[in-house]
């Protein structure tokens, strides 16, 4: 039901890059669930995809005449799967997301740029957003509507009694501490795994699989029935790399879960348009490590023994896809209001950049954050690309956007215009 296949498109095939997306969709032997660029040599453009069959169609019409006038908002993209230095681990690019949310309304960015498990750093108006609504966001074809709070539920796969007693404390802890909304009947335990596993790409990208999507879909759609406007899911990835894991806590590889788990919850948002974010039930622990002391960026993960609160915190604020007059929408953004797109210089092959090329919106591309990745803006020409060594600097930058500055007018030398 879900496949991972790679596709090579050759620069003949297009005059401007942001045609890609089309083209792609042209290609493609099912529905593209997600995609990035993963390589471009040459004239080859290389495409890496997971492909699915939708239960939904969603509309891709953009709506240009739908405006929300006087705010301002900015996407900070840090992809998972792909070894980002800043913002891979766990919850390492807070402290980024957080000065970038401090120059502008409304911050949208991935759930694991703050996420750590039992830990999470999130200003309030850092709309918490997973990657298949991030770039729907970017097509321009929904609005992100934010919520005073949403009504949560979790699906649990079926797990052995002391995970469960984990699953259930945390439950509740978040409830008694952060006034998480969990009713006792919003928390679904499967009758069956779900099946998540993990699966490495030939750029050494990692994505996922998902045995039996059907079982998550029964428990969303039960949960949906009992009024929950949000969806976490907690449960085990399979097919994990030790080595490989023991080296991302090492500081020196990509996470091998982030991939699978980003699968799950862009299933769930394709399929319903709900908010949704995935967390490891169990952290693994017992690898071959070099020390018990971690790489700080991943201590988070191996300071706390599930993923899950997080999770729940964050989709407590996280944004909704679509109006409902079950619930009431405290504020409202959509692609009028975006002044930029800040991502990894290396990593500006996927959707959200090729549409902002497309909508003449403004890409930040930061190249101290590195990843396995080298994707970079001069490879597939595209333009409106400021590059800074980091992420102060991309702040100066919405700062200067946000005021209406030009941002040429701040460098030296500056052109002299002459009759």
């Amino acid at each position: 039901m879900i496949d991972n296949k790679e596709y090579s498109i050759n620069r003949s095939e297009f005059h401007d890059i942001e045609e890609l997306p089309d083209i792609l969709e042209r290609k493609a032997e099912g529905d593209i669930l997600r995609w990035h660029i993963s390589l471009v040599k040459g004239d080859e453009i290389t495409v890496e995809t997971t492909l699915f069959k939708k239960y939904s169609e969603i509309s891709s019409s953009r709506n240009p005449e739908e405006i929300f006038p006087g705010k301002s908002a900015a996407l900070s993209v840090v992809p998972t799967g792909v070894g980002c230095d800043i913002g891979g681990y766990a919850a390492d690019a807070a402290p980024a997301t957080n000065l970038l949310a401090s120059c502008v309304d409304y911050l949208i960015t991935n759930p694991n740029a703050v996420n750590a498990s039992n830990f999470i750093s999130m200003d309030e108006n850092v709309f918490y957003t997973e990657g298949y609504t991030v770039d729907l966001f970017c097509k321009g074809q929904l609005n992100l509507y934010k919520p005073y709070a949403n009504k949560v539920g979790l699906i649990v796969e079926q797990a052995d009694r002391t995970s469960l007693e984990i699953v259930y404390n945390i439950v509740n802890t978040v409830r008694a501490v952060h006034g998480v909304d969990i009713d006792t009947d919003c928390v679904v335990v499967t009758d069956g795994p779900i099946g998540g596993r993990c699966v490495r790409l030939n750029s050494g990208a990692y994505v996922g699989a998902l045995d039996d999507p059907s079982a998550l879909f029964k428990a969303v759609e039960y949960l949906m029935g009992k009024g929950v406007n949000a969806i976490g899911i907690t449960s085990n990835i399979r097919d994990l790399p030790a080595a490989e894991y023991a080296e991302h806590f090492d500081g020196k590889h990509p996470n091998p879960i982030g991939g699978a788990e980003a699968i799950i919850s862009h299933l769930i948002t394709d399929t319903y348009r709900i908010p949704a974010a995935h967390a490891p039930m169990t952290n693994i622990k017992e690898l071959n490590l070099k020390s018990n002391i971690v790489d700080a960026r991943g201590a988070g993960e191996f300071a706390s023994p599930s993923g899950l609160a997080c999770v729940l915190m964050g989709l407590r604020q996280a944004p909704q896809l679509v109006r409902n007059k079950s619930y009431r929408i405290e504020d409202a953004v959509n692609i009028e209001n975006l002044l930029a797109v800040v991502a990894p210089s290396g990593t500006l092959g996927g959707i959200p950049m090729l549409y902002a090329q497309k909508y003449n919106i403004p890409i930040i591309a930061v190249k101290e954050n590195k990843t396995i990745l080298d994707v970079t803006h001069d490879k597939l020409d595209l333009k409106n690309v400021y590059e800074v060594n980091s992420y102060p600097e991309a702040a100066g930058l919405l700062l200067a956007l946000r005021r209406g500055i030009n941002i040429p007018s701040l460098h030296r030398p500056l052109a002299t215009l002459r009759f």
